[in-house]
């Protein structure tokens, strides 16, 4: 269907999420800006959110406590109607995607969006934390066959034990990955639970991402060490607009900040062998040390331990010959600082 899915392995760089979600404020010329950024910043996908504000919320639904902050008073659903983007905006965002070649991503809500997303089909589906314990609702969505990104954010591993089983119910078995996910906007540093990365790829054995909501770079960089193989990050063009998200967004900026700290970390961690780097093997003869005389010895003197020391220059013997050159002959006298070598040592009985 799409090489999505070939493009998230721990063996490959960290696939990086520019998450617009609504900050495009109902605006399309806005949100066709954001792809646009997205791509500049080096974002692997640019994703976005569809609702039906009706199936989303009730007509008295309060808003959460971050959205009081960043929105007013009022209920979510005119704060939702006025972000809603219709099936033909939808289309024409995915268009935009494939003619400049970043992947569109997007999270559905409701039943009648997973639908719309599959008519004009979105490379994977992404599963908000609203829905993790949604299974009548991951059922539905299973059962396009498309890859699904779930994130985890306010679940237990028992609920999300049953999201996946709800998942895999559905007529074609979808390609899966889990994000680790702290739904707070923004997300304390202290509330990220970065290992349970590793907790939830052993017990589930699936690609483990990371959905960002801290502040700034945040912690990305530090999910990618702990075994993230993608993350996402809200993304808006000015964290000053009006809306829900912004405030814990990133703009194009600190984005294009956030994808160079991915790729360094990324750098860093290198392939686990344990060897001297390139860097380091010009400065081992000047740094390391070499076994010498601690002072004047003369020729046949069996060595004791208080004979030889190590001192820099690294260029002789190391010290780890101390042990082999302890009880045996001098061939002839060293000078005191003298650096040993093999041809000093009488190594066989005459």
């Amino acid at each position: 269907m799409n090489n999505f899915p070939q493009r998230i392995s721990p063996n490959l760089p960290c696939f990086v999420i520019a998450e617009a979600g609504v900050n495009h404020n109902g605006d399309l010329a806005m949100a066709h800006r954001l792809i646009d950024e997205a791509q500049t910043a080096r974002a692997d996908a640019i994703k976005f959110q569809a609702f039906v504000t009706e199936e989303l919320v009730t007509a008295g639904a309060v808003k959460a406590g971050y959205q009081q902050e960043t929105t007013g008073g009022g209920g979510q659903f005119a704060m939702l109607k006025a972000l809603e983007l219709s099936a033909e905006q939808q289309a024409e965002l995915k268009t935009h995607c494939d003619e400049i070649g970043i992947l569109y991503l997007c999270t559905p809500y409701d039943l009648p969006s997973i639908d719309l997303l599959d008519r004009i089909g979105v490379a994977a589906y992404k599963v908000a934390s609203t829905d993790v314990d949604n299974l009548p609702f991951l059922r539905y969505l299973a059962g396009k066959g498309r890859p699904v990104m779930l994130s985890t954010g306010m679940a237990t591993l028992g609920e999300i034990e049953a999201s996946v089983m709800a998942l895999s119910q559905g007529p074609i078995y979808p390609w899966l990955a889990l994000l680790q996910c702290t739904s707070e906007y923004p997300a304390p540093m202290r509330e990220c639970n970065l290992r349970a990365i590793e907790t939830l790829r052993r017990a589930f054995g699936r690609p483990v991402g990371f959905s960002d909501h801290t502040e700034g770079i945040g912690a990305s960089p530090l999910a990618v060490v702990m075994g993230a193989c993608l993350v996402e990050k809200h993304f808006t063009l000015d964290q000053t607009l009006p809306g829900p998200d912004h405030r814990a967004s990133l703009d194009p900026t600190g984005f294009a900040a956030l994808v160079q700290a991915v790729r360094l970390a990324e750098v860093a961690l290198g392939d686990g062998v344990k060897r001297p780097e390139a860097s380091e093997i010009a400065n081992k003869p000047h740094m390391r040390k070499s076994l010498v005389a601690r002072r004047a010895i003369a020729a046949g003197a069996v060595l004791t331990g208080e004979d030889l020391t190590s001192k820099r220059p690294g260029d002789g013997l190391p010290p780890l010959w101390f042990d082999r050159m302890v009880g045996r002959r001098v061939r002839h006298a060293l000078e005191q600082d003298q650096q040993l070598s093999l041809d000093d040592i009488v190594w066989v009985t005459e």
